[in-house]
């Protein structure tokens, strides 16, 4: 994987999602396993929000799914992130296949130092503002965070939600 190449890691954010159980277990186990071999890959470890159990979408009668999002250090370039981030999912059993599907592992890369960037990555990820599952878990873990685009807080991205 290709470094940062300015020295020091840059924080990041990740969510987390899954409905349905992986080799690892319950969609907690399946977390806990995407966490430890996110850290094995080298991602610094900063904080993990409370797990969030939210109504599937588009689907109310899927399974509910499992939220939470994850702060980490890195020194990975955003493809090289988003690479490493599908790997995990594919390790973990995740079948892509049509859109919001019931699924064993989603990893999404939020935020990468507050970079904008339209392309191969899109940064900050184009629905987070959207997103109450994502925006409640990482109220909990950056209260501070700003939107790189738009400025708003999370929290009053949260409010605008209401």
């Amino acid at each position: 994987m290709t470094s940062n190449n300015q020295g020091a890691p840059v924080p990041v954010f990740i969510a987390l999602g899954a409905n349905i159980s992986s080799a690892a277990g319950t969609p907690a186990k399946t977390f806990k396993a995407a966490l430890q071999a996110l850290e094995q890959a080298g991602l610094q470890p900063v904080a993990v929000s409370p797990f969030y159990e939210t109504e599937a979408w588009p689907d109310a009668a899927a399974p509910p799914f499992l939220n939470a999002v994850a702060a980490f250090k890195t020194r990975l370039q955003p493809l090289a992130l988003l690479t490493l981030l599908h790997e995990v999912e594919t390790q973990l059993g995740r079948k892509r296949s049509v859109p919001n599907v019931p699924r064993t592992l989603d990893l999404d890369l939020l935020d990468y130092d507050g970079r904008v960037s339209v392309g191969t990555v899109t940064l900050p990820h184009p629905r987070i503002a959207q997103r109450r599952f994502v925006l409640e878990p990482l109220a909990h873990i950056a209260p501070g965070w700003r939107h790189p685009v738009s400025g708003q807080t999370v929290e009053a991205l949260l409010t605008a939600l209401s």
